[in-house]
């Protein structure tokens, strides 16, 4: 690991402060779970770390009128177990949980798990966050690409968005609140992760010098139906292959309106507008969520290694919206 200055700010308007204007010049160190692996395989070399633990505005998770609030250094941990997330966001609490294991969680934050960077094994080994050889041909499409994205993927960027929680938030319709030098901004959490074209760009609508401070979620509507599914190899510890969060919002028996987001299957947290449509004004049974999976992979592609994971992408909407629904796959 490369020699770094450390900073431990008290609030979010003294961490910008320590931020630079690059990349490289500092980085925000929160519970550290994905940074500093980052930083002891020399993928990234920040200049300063800045510490936001002590940062106040970070912490607290509030529930009232307008909706969720959780500080961007709460941990994981304390999401998962807070009873207003448990009753009123059913389906964020079972992501959470479900999120890494014991230990990461009571260490991971909010914002770190929706900044960490992909597991693209091409990046975690140098090769830049598209993968691309000096010449510019990408080693993923040729190389092993067996958990790379099925979606987004026409473009140079082939890794899958990391965060299992990010699907639930969207399709809570999400946002967050970021500070800078420039003052403070709110960015829809789905407009918040982009799909990079260039390797010097960011999987992240995020500056190098601005802090996430919190992350706002608008009130349930009244009867909301949401569930959140994962598939992978193991019930331990693991990364997933495929997720499925939908939020439902009932007229009757029958689906007035859906937001259906699946994770780890493109570069970023991946709306279907093809799956909600197919359920719209329909009541949700196995033969409606199945053509729903069957919609929400409708524009798959397969790299060739990766083709497993279409199917289990439309098996991961199709048992999220039975669970949403109350019913058993």
């Amino acid at each position: 690991m490369r020699p770094f200055e450390y900073a431990v700010p008290k609030d979010s308007k003294q961490a910008v402060g320590l931020l630079g204007s690059n990349w490289d010049d500092a980085a925000v160190f929160a519970g550290g779970t994905d940074l500093l692996g980052l930083m002891k395989d020399d993928v990234v070399a920040p200049k300063r770390l800045v510490n936001v633990k002590r940062a106040t505005d970070l912490q607290g998770i509030n529930y009232g009128p307008r909706g969720l609030r959780i500080g961007a250094g709460v941990h994981l941990a304390d999401v998962a177990d807070n009873a207003a997330v448990r009753q009123h966001y059913p389906a964020l609490a079972t992501a959470v949980d479900e999120a890494a294991s014991p230990q990461i969680r009571h260490m991971a934050t909010m914002g770190g798990n929706l900044c960490q960077r992909p597991r693209c094994w091409y990046f975690r080994n140098g090769f830049g966050l598209l993968g691309l050889t000096q010449d510019g041909k990408s080693l993923v499409r040729d190389g092993d690409n067996r958990y790379h994205a099925i979606l987004g993927n026409n473009g140079a960027a082939l890794f899958v968005s990391p965060s299992s929680i990010a699907p639930a938030l969207i399709a809570y319709n999400a946002r967050v609140h970021l500070v800078g030098p420039e003052g403070a901004r709110e960015v829809e959490l789905a407009k918040f992760f982009v799909i990079p074209t260039q390797a010097t760009q960011r999987e992240h609508d995020l500056k190098p010098n601005e802090v996430i401070v919190e992350v706002l979620v608008p009130p349930p509507a009244p009867g909301l139906r949401a569930a959140h599914y994962e598939v992978r190899q193991k019930a331990a510890f693991d990364w997933p292959l495929a997720t499925a969060a939908v939020a439902l919002e009932m007229s009757g028996t029958n689906v007035k309106t859906a937001r259906i987001v699946m994770g780890h299957v493109a570069p970023i947290p991946w709306i279907s507008e093809e799956a909600a449509q197919a359920i719209q004004g329909k009541a949700i049974n196995d033969q409606t969520a199945d053509a729903a999976g069957s919609a929400a992979v409708s524009k798959a592609q397969g790299l060739g290694r990766n083709n497993y994971k279409i199917q289990l992408a439309r098996v991961a909407v199709k048992r999220a919206l039975l669970a949403a629904a109350g019913k058993h796959a």
